[in-house]
């Protein structure tokens, strides 16, 4: 289980930032963006393969589900 921030949405980001330097932007003029909102991802067969059972409320919460 992890929360934490979206990560594709990071290295789509990370190229935002990359094509606005290679554009000519200056590093120091390019506003720096923090991850709005994170992501609750949970893998089911890790669960599984411990022995801990995931209740079905919070699989309901979850923005991925690894099965």
């Amino acid at each position: 289980m992890s929360y934490g921030p979206d990560l594709f949405k990071l290295w789509r980001d990370a190229a935002t930032y990359f094509d606005k330097i290679f554009n000519g932007t200056k590093p120091e003029d390019i506003p720096i963006e923090l991850p709005s909102t994170p992501e609750l991802a949970i893998n089911l067969r890790s669960a599984k393969g411990v022995g801990l059972a995931i209740p079905k409320s919070l699989l309901v919460r979850a923005d991925r589900v690894i099965e």
